[in-house]
């Protein structure tokens, strides 16, 4: 019984590895992009897909892109140009924060992890730390570059989410971030809203 067992499971991983490799699952896509699947499990959450029931709209003021959040969340005002809502708390501290901005400078889906660490320095954020990043990672209407960090402000430490997004005809950048010590509680509304995006 047992030889037969494992007969029969050389023949699954002989078949496995035969669709894998059709697929391009070992070694990479055809491209050379990772897959989400195999190589990038921080990543795995990231399903592109509608909103969900009751939850709201944001827009660029462009109208370009699109992404949905929690009907408890609310718009904030922030740089121009853009469309940010926030999880407020008591006294109004952000308990979570979900900021689309149109691409304007030099980052590309090739740089954008670096970029966006090196962004958060020049800001004046302190401690900043990769946890990951990923590349060729389909969207509702593109494919993006991702990156996961974590910096530190004069008030706390946060963990984000942020990811360059190429559409046909414009790129956008999406941030979710929240404090790293709640990151827990709302990591699951940050990346259902990063999924909803979608950029002409």
């Amino acid at each position: 019984m047992p030889d037969r067992m494992i007969h029969g499971s050389r023949r699954l991983l002989l078949v496995a590895a035969s669709i894998a490799v059709s697929l391009g699952v070992w070694g990479g896509a055809a491209d050379g992009r990772a897959s989400v699947t195999t190589r990038t499990p921080a990543f795995r959450w990231l399903q592109p897909q509608r909103s969900p029931d009751g939850w709201k709209l944001a827009r660029l003021p462009s109208g370009k892109a699109t992404f949905a959040y929690p009907r408890t969340w609310r718009p904030i005002r922030t740089d121009r140009g853009t469309a940010s809502v926030a999880l407020l708390g008591t006294g109004r501290t952000i308990r979570g924060y979900l900021n689309l901005t149109p691409r304007q400078g030099a980052e590309t889906l090739a740089n954008w992890a670096s970029f966006r660490i090196e962004h958060l320095g020049d800001e004046g954020s302190t401690g900043v730390r990769r946890i990951a990043s990923a590349h060729g990672l389909a969207f509702r209407s593109g494919q993006g570059t991702c990156v996961i960090d974590s910096y530190r402000t004069s008030r706390a430490r946060y963990r984000e989410i942020a990811c360059l997004v190429a559409g046909n005809r414009t790129s956008s950048v999406i941030v979710g971030a929240a404090p790293s010590k709640t990151w827990a509680q709302q990591a699951g509304a940050i990346e259902r809203a990063i999924s909803s995006l979608r950029t002409d």
